[in-house]
């Protein structure tokens, strides 16, 4: 496993290139101390590349699972710089694509089995939170997914039937009357209600769980983008711009950024989903539109759209059109197009916020397999390598509920965790990028024109 890697204006080596533009979320932390970058020759355990969710909960259980070890982080910007800064903020049980298509691929046993991870990783995020006294405006809201037209009832009553046939618990049926009367519009016809699901502010827990790495004695190194890994007979060499690292044991937790790493590109391919978010809310405005709960919603569009209330009473709207990325490319911050459809799409749902401002809009990746399932997994024979992938963009609960998973992996742990289907599971590889490009561009305009034809 010889890497040589390039950053194609991917990373920043300084913090010129202001972190905080990429998402509301970055720019309202507070001040940052400074974190040494890796400016030394030295060894380690066990090095973690991605400072995000994945990568932050794998160094923290790692040193309490191997308390002796020394773990060392290498996020090549700032932690939570990437999909962990940048995403909505549902915690939510989601788990790949809908539950019946998991059920169809890997078994009824194995779906249901994976909505148990999901729900557990959910109150592990709570009482992570909660234990460690983390400020990340969390809410235990619920989620709804919602019927917008006729077409959509059916998709929604689908996944209600679904969920009853398995005897979940925490589901709830919505009909239009209760939906009317959370909120006031019209545009709700069916709903189902989650009541798992919470809200959070990403970045600020992306932090709280690296000053709980760091509290755990783990060594955080940022601004400490990766430019090779070699892999020797005693382990991971792995250069940074201004040091080096010996690593018995490596963890790739790069999720979407794994397609800069040749060994695993072909495991997960990125797209880009994109967030705009409304100025706050005046009293009379909140009034004027309800949604008393303050739950998540989500719509039943193939191209889900989804949105939330923050702590401010900001809308923030996501989701539309995906836009896949070519190649290593990771530059497709911005769609002004894609921005367009989400602020119309929100004044629609909401006429009486017609005039609303939007503040902000950013973009960001989003990891997916092939078989739209997560992969968790060694590379190579020797088991000395870990990577985490294709979280489909519900990485604020699977994701550092994954890095316990890994961490146990690494401890040489058995748990339920480990045990799971899509732990060292053989996954289908994408095909080179030449070839992947078109792909995914035929199946966002294929998508595109199912919103249209048959749900919108």
């Amino acid at each position: 496993m010889n890497e040589r890697l390039t950053s194609p204006n991917t990373f920043s080596t300084s913090l010129e290139e202001n972190f905080r533009d990429k998402s509301f979320w970055l720019e309202s932390l507070p001040e940052i101390p400074a974190v040494e970058p890796l400016r030394v020759s030295t060894r380690c355990d066990v090095a973690i590349i991605g400072g995000g969710f994945t990568g932050l909960s794998t160094a923290y259980h790692t040193r309490n699972l191997l308390p002796g070890a020394d773990v060392r982080v290498l996020e090549a910007n700032v932690c939570g710089f990437g999909a962990s800064g940048r995403n909505a903020g549902f915690s939510s049980t989601l788990f790949g694509m809908a539950k019946d298509l998991t059920a169809k691929m890997h078994g009824k046993e194995n779906a249901m089995n994976a909505h148990n991870y999901m729900v557990d990783a959910a109150n592990y995020v709570e009482k992570t939170i909660q234990e460690n006294n983390i400020n990340c405006d969390y809410e235990k809201t619920g989620s709804l997914l919602v019927a917008t037209t006729a077409a959509q009832v059916k998709r929604v009553d689908h996944e209600l039937s679904v969920a009853d046939s398995w005897g979940l618990e925490g589901i709830e049926a919505w009909d239009k009357g209760r939906l009317t009367e959370e909120f006031q519009t019209q545009s709700f016809c069916r709903g189902m209600f989650d009541s798992h699901t919470a809200l959070l502010n990403p970045a600020l827990w992306a932090r709280g769980l690296m000053q709980m790495a760091k509290d755990a004695g783990a060594k955080i190194h940022e601004m400490s983008p990766v430019v090779s890994i070699e892999e020797k007979s005693t382990g991971f060499h792995i250069r940074t711009p201004e040091g080096d690292l010996h690593a018995d044991r490596l963890v790739y937790a790069t999720n979407a950024y794994s397609v800069l790493f040749p060994h695993l590109s072909a495991k997960q391919t990125p797209i880009f989903q994109h967030i705009v978010l409304s100025e706050p809310l005046t009293g009379i405005q909140l009034q004027s539109i309800g949604w008393l709960s303050r739950c998540g919603l989500e719509d039943a569009r193939s191209q889900l759209h989804y949105f939330r209330l923050t702590a401010d009473n900001r809308i923030l709207m996501g989701g539309g059109n995906i836009a896949p990325s070519f190649g290593r490319k990771l530059n497709y911050d911005s769609n002004q197009k894609v921005f367009d459809h989400l602020e119309h799409h929100l004044i629609k749902l909401f006429p009486q916020l017609r005039g609303l401002k939007f503040t902000h809009r950013w973009g960001g990746p989003v990891s997916i397999t092939l078989d739209v399932t997560p992969s968790i997994g060694y590379l190579g024979d020797k088991k000395r390598a870990l990577y985490s992938v294709g979280l489909l963009g519900h990485g604020v609960s699977m994701a550092p509920y994954n890095g316990l998973c890994l961490a146990e992996l690494l401890a040489g742990h058995k748990s339920k965790r480990t045990e799971m289907f899509f732990v060292e599971r053989k996954s289908i590889p994408w095909p080179p990028h030449i070839i992947r490009f078109p792909i995914l561009q035929c199946v966002s305009g294929l998508l595109k024109m199912e919103d249209k034809l048959r749900w919108d």
